[in-house]
């Protein structure tokens, strides 16, 4: 009987064993979602043994609720760059809203949604969870903070909107992903939503097709 042997891993340092790991982690994760990580799908990615795996990574939850932070920060930081970016903060809501509710960030949305149910089950996703969670909530509160002080908007608690804000672009994202409703009509339906919560224009935060 013959069997199939592995390649024996190229040696590597520590650092730069860690380093493909969470990179092979992330890869897989925006893939396939964060439930696809496992010891033996990470070492299959890099061609090594899940042992290997284990040494480098005893803690699978921490891996994990790593990559999760990974590669929401990255997206934060994307969209806070761009914010500061746009003429105004009106600007800027819309561009956020556009940015946010587009399908080419589904395999993020998936990487949402299966951390908030998995981390049920984990303290560490569920901890990574609620710092990004925050993250998002400063950015969206100090948008709009700057759309009142602009005289852009309206309203006096900046706080409270923020989080409507997030719950609606999440759910709307989460709807999305099994193709529940019409996928075009999303920007509209929010647009519409926050302009009313914010005194704004009717058309003021429509999708950039029609805007334009």
């Amino acid at each position: 009987m013959t069997r199939t042997l592995r390649r024996r891993a190229g040696r590597k340092s520590p650092e730069a064993r860690g380093e493909q790991i969470q990179a092979a982690a992330r890869a897989l994760a925006l893939d396939q979602g964060l439930s696809a990580l496992t010891l033996r799908s990470i070492a299959a990615r890099i061609d090594v043994t899940p042992a290997l795996v284990s040494h480098y990574q005893p803690n699978m939850d921490a891996l994990i609720a790593a990559t999760f932070t990974s590669i929401v920060t990255e997206e934060v930081e994307e969209v806070a760059a761009m914010l500061a970016e746009q003429p105004t903060p009106t600007a800027g809501l819309a561009a956020l809203l556009d940015t946010l509710l587009d399908a080419e960030r589904d395999d993020v949305t998936v990487v949402w949604v299966e951390a908030w149910s998995m981390g049920r089950h984990s303290d560490a996703l569920a901890t990574a969870v609620r710092a990004e969670m925050d993250a998002w909530h400063d950015v969206l509160r100090a948008l709009i903070e700057a759309g009142v002080a602009a005289r852009e908007f309206e309203t006096d608690a900046p706080d409270a909107v923020a989080w409507q804000l997030l719950g609606m672009i999440d759910g709307l994202n989460a709807q999305a992903l099994v193709r529940w409703g019409d996928p075009g009509e999303r920007g509209s339906m929010i647009g519409r939503a926050v302009e009313g919560m914010l005194g704004l224009t009717r058309g003021a935060l429509a999708p950039a097709t029609i805007r334009r």
